[in-house]
C-alpha cells in the first residue's frame, strides 16, 4: 500500500516562492501506560496512552527561505535555542530533516532557520523531545500547507503525529488535546503504530482536568539516554512478557478512563512506572535511574494516600523525577502535602504544577 504522506513530485516552483514563517506552541505529555522498545522506522513495540500537558511547552518558529544553490542536494538548517545557536541539537535536527525528505521534498530546495524556546527549565523531568519534535512537525506540515494548499493532506493533525513519531516516538502523542493513544491495541479499534490518535473525548470528565505535579528531584543528565534504553529491549529477557502486559494494561486503563475509575487508573499508572524501571534494572547492561529521593517521595505518596484516602498517584518517565497525578477537586489537599512533605526533596525552582491541556496551538 502506497504511503499517502510521500509525494516525490511535491517540489517548489522557485519563480513563485515567497519566504514563509510559521510559529507553533506544542506541549509535552506524560505516559500512563509506557512505550518502551521500538523497531523499524520508529514503530512502538507496545501501545501507550498519555495525558497531554498544558504548561510544559515548546514554542517554535520556523522561517523557510529558498536555497538558491541547492546543487549539493542536502537540507540546510540553523537552529537557535532560547536565542543562542545550538549546534548539537542542530545536528540532530539536520539528520532528522534528511530522513524525511521523502515526505517533504521541498526541504532540499530551502533553508530553514529555527527559533525554539521552552516554558520549562532544562532537565526538569519533562520530555522535551515530545514538545520540541511535535512543534517541529507542526511547523513542517504547516509550511507544506502554505506551499501546496489546504488540501495537501486530508487529516492535518494525523500527518503531524506521523511526522513527529519519526523524530521522537512520544512526540506523536503531544498533538492531541487531553489524552492520546499510540500503538496498535485491541482497546482502541482505530489505533495505529504509524501515528497517535486523540482519545480526550472518550474519557470521563474527572480526567479532563487532572493535575500533574512534576517534582524535579535531580537535574543531572541521565546516565543512559532513552534511545539507548529502547535499544536494550531488543534482547531483553522479559521483553515478550512486558509487551503482553502493556497490552493488558491498555485494555484495563482505557475502560477505567472512560468510566471515571480513578483508583483503577492510579493502580495501573503506578504499576507501569515501576515496571518501566524494572526493565531498565534487568536489561544487559542494567542501569538504575532512581535516586534516593525517588524512593523517599514514592514512600511519602503511598503513606499520604493511605492516611488520607486522597487519590494521588505517582508515575515516572525514564529518569529519577516523579510526576504526581491527582484530580482537580483534591488539588488543595494534595498541593499542601507537596509543599509540606515533598518540596524538601526537590531541586529549588524547577518543579511545575501542570494539568491536562488542549494540545498545540498556532501562534499568529
Amino acid at each position: 500500500m502506497q504511503n499517502p504522506y510521500i509525494n516525490p513530485s511535491r517540489v517548489i516552483n522557485s519563480s513563485d516562492f515567497n519566504d514563509i514563517s510559521v510559529k507553533w506552541s506544542s506541549p509535552s505529555n506524560i505516559a500512563l501506560v509506557k512505550y518502551w522498545g521500538k523497531y523499524g522506522r520508529q514503530f512502538p513495540s507496545n501501545p501507550s496512552v498519555s495525558f497531554t500537558l498544558e504548561k510544559a511547552r515548546t514554542e517554535m518558529q520556523v522561517i523557510c527561505t529558498l536555497n538558491k544553490d541547492y546543487s549539493d542536494n542536502k537540507t540546510s538548517v540553523k537552529l537557535f535555542f532560547e536565542g543562542r545557536r545550538n549546534e548539537k541539537f542542530e545536528s540532530r535536527i539536520s539528520s532528522f530533516l534528511e530522513s524525511v525528505t521523502d515526505i517533504f521534498p521541498f526541504l532540499r530546495q530551502t533553508e530553514l532557520q529555527i527559533h525554539s524556546k521552552n516554558s520549562f527549565p532544562h532537565s526538569s523531568g519533562i520530555a522535551s523531545s515530545a514538545s520540541s519534535m511535535s512543534a517541529l512537525a507542526l511547523c513542517l506540515c504547516d509550511i507544506e500547507k502554505e506551499l501546496f494548499g489546504e488540501k495537501v493532506v486530508e487529516n492535518f493533525y494525523q500527518k503531524v503525529s506521523y511526522v513527529a513519531r519519526l523524530a521522537s516516538g512520544s512526540a506523536c502523542r503531544s498533538v492531541f488535546p487531553i489524552a492520546s493513544v499510540w500503538g496498535k491495541t485491541s482497546a482502541v479499534e482505530e489505533s495505529s503504530n504509524e501515528f497517535g490518535i486523540g482519545v480526550g473525548d472518550r474519557i470521563h470528565q474527572v480526567f479532563t482536568s487532572f493535575k500533574d505535579a512534576i517534582l524535579v528531584l535531580s537535574d543531572r543528565e541521565k546516565s543512559v539516554s532513552s534511545s539507548a534504553g529502547h535499544g536494550l529491549m531488543e534482547d531483553h529477557p522479559f521483553a515478550v512478557q512486558r509487551f503482553a502486559k502493556a497490552e493488558k494494561n491498555m485494555q484495563r486503563i482505557i475502560q477505567a478512563l472512560a468510566k471515571g475509575e480513578i483508583e483503577d487508573v492510579g493502580q495501573i499508572v503506578e504499576e507501569e512506572a515501576l515496571m518501566l524501571h524494572a526493565m531498565m534494572m534487568t536489561s544487559n547492561p542494567s542501569y538504575i535511574l532512581f535516586e534516593p529521593a525517588t524512593i523517599a517521595v514514592i514512600n511519602e505518596i503511598r503513606s499520604f494516600r493511605k492516611d488520607t484516602g486522597i487519590q494521588a498517584y505517582f508515575t515516572l518517565d525514564a529518569g529519577p523525577n516523579v510526576h504526581l497525578l491527582y484530580p482537580e477537586d483534591q488539588a488543595t489537599s494534595v498541593e499542601d502535602f507537596i509543599n509540606t512533605n515533598l518540596m524538601k526533596y526537590c531541586v529549588p525552582g524547577k518543579s511545575i504544577f501542570d494539568y491536562c491541556g488542549q494540545g498545540p496551538r498556532k501562534i499568529n
